[in-house]
């Protein structure tokens, strides 16, 4: 099936899953480090914000690895988007721009409240999704299954909320 976007063939599952294991395994016994996302937004803040929390030992400590971590996502998703058939910032939300129609306030406001709730689920289960996910279901962590099971169960929820109820509404 071709990428929504630019009709590109994705890279098959087995080699997307064996990339995702070799950065987690290397992470894991070369720097004795857990893979997660949630804990390098901590350190993001951490450079902008001076509160207690954020300059606890805890988060100082992961910065030089897991900034230079967050920087090679973001470059590598800006690198696949610019040679997988261009990049250009658009406004544009597919089917929920036809079926709502928000401008730009709007979704900037959507947006927000958005990520408002993903920061208090990542808060909430005490990591992100692929820090339980990936790494903890890994280790056949029981708090990780649980709260993977919660954040595929939301998202299938918010799924179906959107696409059979709000859609439909306004259909």
């Amino acid at each position: 099936m071709p990428l929504i976007l630019h009709g590109l063939t994705p890279i098959h599952w087995a080699v997307a899953g064996a990339a995702i294991a070799a950065i987690t395994l290397c992470l894991l016994f070369v720097a004795n480090r857990r893979l997660g996302l949630s804990s390098g937004l901590e350190d993001v803040c951490s450079l902008l914000l001076k509160l207690p929390y954020f300059t606890r030992s805890s988060v100082r400590a992961g910065r030089a690895w897991r900034l230079p971590f967050i920087a090679g996502l973001a470059f590598g998703g800006f690198l696949s988007a610019v040679l997988g058939g261009g990049w250009a910032p658009t406004w544009d939300l597919g089917m929920f721009d036809q079926v709502i129609g928000l401008g730009p306030a709007g979704k900037l406001a959507w947006m927000f409240a958005g990520g408002l709730f993903i920061g208090f689920g990542t808060r909430l289960g005490g990591g992100c999704t692929s820090g339980h996910g990936i790494f903890g279901l890994s280790n056949f962590e029981m708090p990780s299954l649980v709260t993977t099971l919660s954040f595929m169960a939301g998202g299938l929820a918010t799924t179906q909320i959107v696409y059979r109820v709000i859609f439909h509404w306004s259909a």
